[in-house]
């Protein structure tokens, strides 16, 4: 299977922990190889929303750079979306800007050849051998589970960076999730804005973006949401039940990474993906899916059973049939 250079971002070993403890379970049961970029740094992500350009591709710049020269021949993939969104641009600076990537370079004081590749998760997880690798693996089936696919604003958008091809209506995701045996559903807000750090700032005017998020999840009949981004995932799930206090709903849509649908379907525990550290309760909708599944499952086994009483392997014949 192909290797990876791995960039984490800030956010997986903080706020992101049960898409970091997802992410390896699937990594481990399916043998793909991710190469940490070494001395990695910020993204940029603040120094490009102060407009500090040259900061902002720097930083982003220098984690390629490093990847270029440590683990060359590598892709370079990272999980949260506007780690991508700050790595890509920078790759895309350095591939059609001459200019400016020389001055990128003269920053740094070391080459920089924007020749690697950079994807996030879903550009991962849509590779053909990764997809049957997890499909080999598959322990338990989320069929009758509606899903909310969100990708937010960054992972599609602008389209001349990121390649997308309907950045208005992506569907990697969707078909990422449906390994499983999930459904994902159509809905109208699988790109809107969550209102990213907004929450903090501006909470006032932020929380109603999420509001609109569930609230148009729910109208399409979802009974889960989930997204590929650290950012995301927490501004939904932390603020699901503040909404419902303070807007008078009564929403009932746990949140995961996409990544956590993917590990229980392969048969990990609440521990080893990390659906017991989500702020809005999460268990119920699982279980009660397992379990649906699970019945199914045995009566469709006891079924075949009755038609070729042999399927299970041959009679073993003891000493007495001799």
């Amino acid at each position: 299977m192909k290797q990876y250079a791995y960039y984490p971002g800030c956010s997986m070993d903080s706020t992101a922990v049960t898409y970091k403890k997802s992410f390896e379970y699937i990594a481990s049961k399916i043998g793909l190889v991710m190469k940490e970029i070494p001395d990695w740094n910020c993204c940029g992500s603040t120094a490009a929303h102060t407009k500090n350009e040259k900061m902002a591709y720097a930083l982003s710049a220098r984690n390629i750079a490093i990847a270029e020269e440590e683990l060359p021949g590598l892709d370079i993939v990272t999980p949260c979306a506007s780690c991508y969104s700050r790595l890509k641009y920078a790759s895309y600076v350095g591939k059609n800007d001459e200019a400016k990537r020389q001055e990128i370079e003269e920053v740094l004081r070391r080459s920089f050849k924007a020749e690697a590749e950079v994807l996030n998760f879903l550009d991962l997880f849509e590779d053909p051998e990764i997809q049957e690798a997890i499909k080999e693996k598959l322990h338990r089936n989320l069929e009758g589970l509606n899903v909310a696919c969100y990708y937010g604003c960054l992972m599609s958008r602008p389209r001349e960076i990121t390649g997308e091809t309907d950045p208005e209506n992506p569907m990697k995701m969707d078909e990422i999730i449906e390994l499983t045996g999930a459904k994902a559903i159509a809905w109208d807000y699988k790109t809107e804005c969550c209102g990213a750090s907004h929450q903090v700032d501006a909470p006032e005017h932020a929380r109603e973006l999420i509001d609109r998020i569930f609230r148009n999840a729910q109208a399409n009949g979802a009974d889960v949401i989930v997204t590929a981004c650290p950012l995301c995932n927490m501004n939904l799930d932390m603020r699901e039940a503040e909404i419902n206090k303070n807007f008078g709903r009564k929403y009932n849509i746990p949140v995961f990474q996409f990544t956590e649908l993917i590990a229980i379907a392969m048969g990990a525990s609440a521990a080893d993906c990390g659906i017991h550290q989500h702020f809005f309760p999460a268990f119920d909708v699982i279980n009660e899916v397992v379990k649906t599944g699970a019945k199914k499952a045995a009566a469709e086994a006891k079924a075949e059973a009755k038609k070729d009483p042999l399927k299970d392997g041959p009679i073993v014949v003891g000493k007495a049939g001799r």
